[in-house]
């Protein structure tokens, strides 16, 4: 069996190794995995550092197709895997997540009958103002094989007309849908104690035995408003008056933040000792970051659910997120970019930390269910 992973941006990077890794330990005499990477994360930190330090078999394409507008970067990767997807001929297309890759790979494989399998299937945030929610959206109306990490992802797609209990042969019109459990909840398993050996981020940031907190923060929704972007960071500057700060800036932010953080919190923000700034940070030094904090702010879906991972609250800089669950238990509060929102989640974690975090993202084995289902699931 053949199967073509996309792979474009840093998320999509740390999933695709424990199917890679899957296939290398149990699968490899049933399996040809073709790897492409769109190129739509290119800074070297977000994403080579990745293949290293994860053993990711080396991308047998790169379409190097780089930051652009939605329309274009769309457009320039549709037309580039369609072309490996000819040349290929895979049994399936293997798509993660929500990003303008898993956009690209759905519609240029649907359009010419390639098999999709979407892992992350049935996530939604009911905000349509978010490109995310398109791709996925349009991603799992494209696929035939849908593995949800979530019980939620499967009542979301029960809601959107999927049935339950289709037989094989599996198509685009008869889709199959299956409940499997988190990939990287796989991942954090796996990693979390290469994590502690192998990297020295907590001792280097001066942080042994210390509680901080780790943010981070790039989602455009927050990172180009002005009145936004200030409260966050008003926020962070409060809390770091009790508590460091760790903050690894996304590109972006970094860049944003000269044009786009109001005067006024510039100078409070510069001024603030405990608040610590680094670049990107490798995957193995983030595990280490959340395994070590006290508590996780944060605008991203990833980090959210890493942090459930290893038992820590999290404050969540968005109207809305796609992992309800997390909030339902108690465990993560949605804030949005309001600063005494945020201020009132910091001080009820601060004040009271949370002990139980029921295992609602699987047994750490999702790769290895899903690649049995996609083997099962070959089309004739």
């Amino acid at each position: 069996m053949k199967l073509v992973t996309i792979i474009g941006a840093r998320p999509q990077i740390i999933k695709a190794a424990a199917l890679s890794r899957a296939i290398k330990n149990h699968y490899f005499n049933e399996i040809q995995e073709i790897i492409v990477h769109t190129g739509q994360h290119y800074d070297e930190n977000m994403s080579q550092v990745f293949f290293d330090e994860l053993q990711i078999p080396r991308p047998d394409y790169n379409l190097h197709v780089g930051s652009a507008s939605h329309g274009i970067q769309t457009a320039r990767m549709t037309e580039g895997i369609e072309d490996i997807l000819i040349k290929e001929q895979p049994d399936f297309i293997v798509l993660y997540g929500d990003t303008n890759s898993t956009l690209s790979g759905a519609v240029a494989a649907a359009k010419i009958h390639v098999p999709i399998v979407h892992i992350e299937a049935g996530l939604r945030s009911f905000n349509k103002a978010m490109p995310e929610e398109i791709n996925r959206i349009v991603c799992d109306h494209c696929s035939t094989l849908l593995f949800t990490p979530t019980n939620a992802g499967l009542v979301n797609l029960k809601r959107e007309g999927f049935p339950m209990d289709n037989d094989a042969p599996y198509t685009i019109d008869n889709p199959k849908v299956w409940h499997c459990g988190d990939i990287m909840y796989d991942n954090s398993l796996h990693f979390a104690d290469i994590a502690e050996a192998k990297t020295d981020i907590i001792e280097r940031l001066n942080l042994k035995n210390k509680p901080f907190v780790l943010a981070t923060i790039h989602r455009d929704s927050n990172t180009d408003h002005p009145e936004r972007l200030g409260a966050i960071f008003s926020a962070f500057i409060q809390m770091a008056a009790d508590r460091p700060i760790v903050l690894p800036l996304h590109p972006r932010t970094a860049k944003l933040l000269k044009t786009n953080l109001p005067p006024e919190i510039q100078e409070r923000f510069a001024a603030t000792s405990n608040i610590i700034i680094t670049p990107p940070v490798s995957f193995l030094e983030m595990i280490a970051l959340e395994r070590n904090a006290m508590l996780v702010a944060t605008d991203s879906g990833g980090v959210q659910k890493e942090a459930y991972f290893f038992k820590k609250p999290c404050i969540i800089m968005r109207p809305e997120t796609e992992w309800v669950e997390i909030v339902e238990t108690g465990n993560a509060v949605l804030a949005d970019a309001d600063e005494n929102r945020i201020m009132q989640a910091w001080q009820r974690f601060r004040a009271n930390q949370p002990h139980d975090f029921p295992e609602i993202f699987g047994d750490g084995h999702a790769a290895e269910f899903m690649l049995e289902k996609i083997i099962s699931s070959k089309v004739l």
